[in-house]
């Protein structure tokens, strides 16, 4: 087990290596730069030309990318992500102020999506091929078809039309700070986006449970007589959740992305609505930083998640 641990970090640290790498020369082969739209407006009486020089001189942009590279990551291997181009201030400050409420939305997601998705996979799966399973059947595929951000403009005119109620978009404030108005603000983009995770958590779920309720050890539950409460939760549903798991670790990297449209829209300050701005005004250091930190979530989260996989089933053994 500790091997397959050790073994699995030093494959993660490699993927996210690979990645900051990738990222940092995709930004700079893309069209645009921050020079050009500042550089005229910040250093008049000079020359578009020499205004350019001094600010790329002042940013550092000026240098060779290999240099530019190594001094990225010697300053990422002292906890140092750059400073922010426009606000010149350290990416790392700046995301802590926003991680949070990122964080809060993606747990809020996932919890909506599991309350609704394990009841109803469950129920589908053990009332096969009835009107009850059709049903929900056709309630996922609504779910999984329609855009969370258009469940989210949908949500919002029709609270703002029938209930004469919005959410404090220009109000916000942390949950420790004001938990109600916090929710106020989170309940919709949480809603949004955690039923379409859902409909996919749920309609995975239902193919699993139905291949689990085929195996021997649950038709000798049911033998034995066991009630079904005791057969679905104890004997299948445990085994069905063993894929179910990589399934949820893998649509993380789907709340993350889908988040950035759901915090531009509802205008929630996280680490979606900042690298948005920061893509608009070329902020090189800001979109690494939030990539490397995302990247880093996301392989923390499936190493935890391959750990589990023992915990669910013991015949599970990491040479």
């Amino acid at each position: 087990m500790q091997q397959y641990i050790v073994r699995r970090a030093f494959l993660n640290v490699l993927v996210i290596f690979m990645v900051i790498t990738l990222v940092f020369l995709a930004l700079r082969v893309t069209p645009g730069d921050f020079v050009l739209q500042q550089a005229a407006s910040q250093i008049p009486g000079h020359s578009l030309q020499e205004a350019k020089d001094i600010r790329r001189h002042d940013l550092g942009l000026d240098k060779p990318v290999l240099k530019q590279y190594w001094e990225f990551m010697s300053g990422l291997f002292q906890g140092d992500l750059g400073d922010s181009f426009v606000s010149r201030q350290p990416v790392m400050l700046e995301m802590k102020d926003r991680l949070a409420t990122s964080i809060e939305l993606a747990i809020l997601q996932i919890i909506v999506a599991v309350a609704v998705a394990v009841p109803i996979g469950i129920i589908s799966a053990i009332r096969q091929d009835t009107w009850l399973d059709y049903i929900l059947r056709l309630f996922a595929i609504f779910w999984l078809a329609v855009p969370s951000f258009f469940v989210g403009v949908l949500l919002l005119y029709s609270l703002a039309r029938w209930a004469h109620w919005s959410p404090p978009i220009t109000n916000y404030k942390g949950f420790f700070e004001d938990p109600l108005v916090n929710m106020q603000a989170m309940f919709l983009p949480a809603l949004a986006g955690g039923l379409a995770i859902g409909a996919i958590i749920m309609r995975f779920l239902r193919s699993q449970m139905l291949e689990v309720l085929r195996q021997d050890y649950v038709r000798t539950a049911w033998a034995k007589g066991l009630r079904e409460r005791v057969v679905v939760l104890r004997h299948a549903l445990k085994n069905a959740l063993i894929p179910v798991l990589t399934v949820i670790s893998l649509l993380l990297a789907t709340v993350v992305s889908s988040n950035v449209v759901l915090e531009s829209l509802f205008q929630l300050p996280g680490i979606g609505f900042y690298v948005v701005n920061a893509i608009q005004q070329y902020d090189y250091p800001v979109v690494q930083g939030v990539v490397l930190v995302v990247a880093a979530g996301l392989v923390f989260v499936n190493l935890l998640v391959d750990m589990a996989y023992a915990w669910l089933d013991p015949r599970i053994r990491y040479a």
